[in-house]
């Protein structure tokens, strides 16, 4: 049965707002991109500002939620989108996925996305269209069959860190699309931090939130609330990123 067009959408909670950028947290089931019902939409009901040039720069699958910037004006983006091109752009993810990870590594694949069934494939083989796909990650613990992991993308594919992972037999928890599981939560996928050059001031920015606190992330609370004071006190994660 399709959702009530008539239930609200959930506000996006703003973390910080300069008139140049802005960074809030997306709410998971909502779409990144500028159109009815999507996030600069809801951003600019929430401010009280119908006409705000609020840009997107960089997307979150609408199953995901967290961390995301977006640009105030041309300008802002421009700057945003090079640094993107250029890697200063840096990301950080949180997964809870099913069976035993390894305690950290890289995982490198060729991937095709299948623009028909709006799906993405690993593969072996090189053609048309087939894009390597790099991530890095590492265990932070491990609870009745699931893994948490921490992930620093090195490139950005749609639906990257779902496909890689469910390619080895460790499907995300709450994951539809790649594998079917039992599992009644949402996608635990999240967008857990952020660092970019101010695209006015040229200042390194970094930005850490908390996945929400519901079921499977509610296993370790406390390691939760360190994740964000590690990504705060800009300690490095695996030699990566350096958020």
């Amino acid at each position: 049965m399709a959702e009530s067009s008539d239930r609200p959408a959930p506000s996006p909670e703003i973390l910080y707002d300069d008139g140049a950028v802005l960074v809030c947290v997306k709410p998971a089931g909502i779409l990144s991109t500028d159109e009815p019902g999507g996030l600069p939409e809801l951003l600019r009901d929430s401010l009280g500002e119908p006409q705000a040039d609020i840009r997107t720069v960089h997307r979150l699958d609408r199953a995901v939620g967290g961390l995301m910037v977006l640009a105030r004006g041309g300008e802002a983006a421009a700057a945003l989108s090079r640094q993107i091109r250029e890697g200063r752009f840096e990301k950080q993810y949180l997964a809870v996925v099913h069976g035993e990870t390894g305690e950290r590594d890289t995982l490198r694949d060729l991937m095709f996305r299948d623009k028909a069934r709006k799906m993405s494939f690993v593969t072996d083989t090189p053609a048309k269209g087939v894009q390597e796909a790099v991530l890095h990650y590492e265990t932070l613990w491990r609870r009745g069959g699931l893994s948490c992991v921490r992930i620093a993308l090195e490139t950005g594919r749609t639906h990257q860190i779902r496909v890689q992972f469910a390619s080895r037999g460790w499907p995300l928890a709450g994951e539809r699309k790649y594998c079917e599981n039992p599992d009644s939560c949402p996608l635990a996928l999240f967008s857990c931090g952020l660092a970019f050059d101010h695209p006015a001031t040229g200042e390194r920015m970094r930005f850490a939130h908390e996945p929400p606190a519901v079921w499977p992330w509610t296993l370790c609370e406390e390691l939760n609330s360190e994740l964000q004071e590690t990504a705060v006190a800009n300690k490095s994660f695996l030699g990566y990123n350096k958020i």
